[in-house]
């Protein structure tokens, strides 16, 4: 059984950092991309970064570029979102999708975490 669980979320003031983990299980981890996907209050689902771990290929939204760093721990099955000089517009719920190949298409995810509240607030 696939499972995707996601942590380190909260409450953060602007400028602040934190590091979202997401654990997962019951695939072969580096055989898929990962990604992490965000939904703000009241707005549709964003992506904001991707990882293929077999080619250490990472993609990020402009939104969040050069702020936040993915990364993958094969050894313990999970993935990263570092995420530094965070700005109120970075708060919402952040999930952890895995897609159904290596590479990263739109709308091919089949496994989702449960999402983690990030909240960037003064």
């Amino acid at each position: 059984e696939v499972q995707l669980v996601e942590s380190g979320g909260g409450l953060v003031q602007p400028g602040g950092s934190l590091r979202l983990s997401c654990a997962a299980s019951g695939f072969t981890f580096d055989d898929y991309a990962m990604s992490w996907v965000r939904q703000a209050p009241g707005k549709g689902l964003e992506r904001v970064s991707s990882i293929y771990s077999d080619i250490s290929y990472t993609w990020y939204a402009d939104s969040v570029k050069g702020r936040f760093t993915i990364s993958t721990d094969s050894a313990k099955n999970t993935v990263y979102l570092q995420m530094n000089s965070l700005k109120s517009e970075d708060t919402g719920v952040y999930y952890c999708a895995k897609s159904r190949s290596r590479t990263w298409e739109p709308g091919d995810y089949d496994y989702w975490g449960q999402g983690t509240q990030v909240t960037v607030s003064a």
